[in-house]
């Protein structure tokens, strides 16, 4: 294998297209089986841990724990993606996670139902917390797998390519989702458990059998071997303009999804039975399949930054509109349109990565990506769950809030946690209009236009 430089497009593989595709496409099937099972885990975490503690706080501390995880190991994971073959990087992720995964089915084998429920016990973290490291160690293989797309599919389809990695993770949303939700409500968490770990080792076996064709490890140009570092990212992401601040408001954007995730399901959960829930969430997400179906089939455009300011200016009007009055049909309108728009996003910031940066680099700026964009995501989970548990939630349900927002938001049960929707989500529609009219826009564009593109596979 050549060391190609930033802008040489230096063909690493000598295959033809279709074969590179191919192989991409088996990797793709895999990484759908281990999405479901990961998902299905968390989901049922999730619905377990709010209908045993009926504690938003206790399920906005494990959405954060999660988002902080993911920012903690996400330059880690990104320099294990740079310094070894993605195959044996997506191994080593399944192993972790089924070792995780069967150390929580020990945990709820060994102690009562009665002791891991109860949140003010180290039990119910300890569990929790297993569960969610065997979660986050999938990111290193969603990252191995967006420099797989570098690796095996050509410039011009990888905007493409993308959309097909949003339709299986939404595929993945939807079966999951249904299913976590009738899991715990029919089976109970022990379970839940067993099945998910007998998925994960199901898709670990067959992902021995799938071919990478990466000969060896990219180098960068003039190293003996491949370093294993974390400064690459940094210069890489300097070297091209704008790409810093689209990185910083992607994070702003997750600041704003720390604020639904700590809050969407306790809010569908006062609408919706636990497993009618699952099945809401389930039919909702067809939307990822349908956003990323349309990415698939027509691409992101010429400019797809342009396209993810515009998906953030329809997420933020959804999150002003969806809660305003306590109406299943509403919200679940409203979730269907925002997973369909969601893919979008993040296909156009995944597709202008691997056009700009060197292919040798890609795993560490996904990985710093994913780090300072999921810092965010705790902050306002950590937040928002007791501001909204012992704040404003009482407050909606006084006299008070509803002579001060009731005109705006109507009656009902969840009328704290719809004033946050809506407050964050106008700052995000004022946010990403400011960005339409910056010049990081601008520039950012710009390099895009021009880049040759990163090392491309054959055409």
């Amino acid at each position: 294998m050549t060391d190609p430089s930033p802008s040489s497009g230096t063909q690493p593989l000598n295959a033809p297209a279709a074969e590179l595709m191919r192989h991409f496409h088996r990797v793709l099937a895999n990484t759908l089986v281990a999405n479901v099972t990961t998902s299905y885990l968390w989901f049922a975490l999730t619905f377990w841990a709010y209908l045993e503690t009926r504690s938003v706080l206790a399920t906005s501390i494990i959405g954060g724990s999660y988002m902080l995880l993911v920012a903690v190991f996400g330059m880690i994971f990104g320099a294990i993606v740079d310094h070894y073959k993605k195959k044996r990087v997506m191994v080593i992720s399944g192993t972790i996670t089924l070792i995780s995964f069967g150390l929580a089915g020990l945990l709820h084998l060994i102690f009562p139902g009665a002791v891991l429920i109860d949140w003010s016990r180290p039990w119910f973290w300890l569990f929790a917390g297993i569960i969610l490291i065997g979660g986050v160690v999938e990111n290193m293989r969603n990252i191995a797998l967006s420099t797989t797309v570098t690796l095996l599919v050509p410039v011009d389809r990888r905007d493409k390519a993308n959309g097909l990695v949003g339709t299986v993770q939404g595929v993945a949303f939807m079966v999951t989702s249904v299913f976590s939700g009738l899991s715990i409500g029919l089976l109970g968490m022990g379970w839940t458990i067993t099945i998910a770990i007998t998925l994960i080792g199901i898709s670990l076996v067959h992902l021995l059998t799938v071919r990478i064709p990466e000969p060896e490890v990219v180098r960068e140009p003039g190293a003996a071997a491949p370093k294993f570092e974390f400064r690459g990212a940094i210069p890489a992401i300097r070297a091209i303009p704008g790409l810093a601040a689209l990185i910083l408001f992607s994070t702003f954007n997750n600041l704003v999804g720390g604020v639904f995730m700590a809050l969407m399901d306790p809010y569908g959960l006062t609408l919706f039975p636990v497993e009618i829930w699952g099945v809401v969430l389930g039919v909702t997400s067809i939307g990822f399949i349908v956003g990323g179906g349309l990415v698939a089939r027509f691409g992101l455009g010429k400019s797809p930054l342009r396209t993810m300011l515009l998906a953030n200016i329809g997420v933020a009007v959804l999150g002003m509109t969806f809660t305003i009055r306590e109406l299943w049909w509403l919200y679940a309108l409203g979730l269907f349109l925002f997973m369909m728009i969601m893919p979008l996003a993040e296909a156009a910031e995944q597709t202008i990565i691997q056009k700009v940066v060197p292919y040798e680099k890609q795993g560490r700026v996904f990985g710093l990506a994913q780090s300072v964009e999921s810092a965010s995501a705790p902050v306002s989970s950590f937040v928002i769950g007791p501001i909204a548990q012992f704040a404003l939630i009482p407050f909606m349900a006084s006299d008070r809030g509803r002579a001060m927002f009731g005109w705006l938001l109507g009656t009902g049960e969840a009328r704290g946690i719809a004033l946050v929707f809506v407050g964050a989500s106008l700052i995000m529609l004022i946010v990403v209009l400011l960005a339409f009219i910056s010049r990081p826009y601008r520039t950012l564009s710009g390099a895009f236009a021009q880049a040759p593109g990163s090392v491309p596979a054959a055409n």
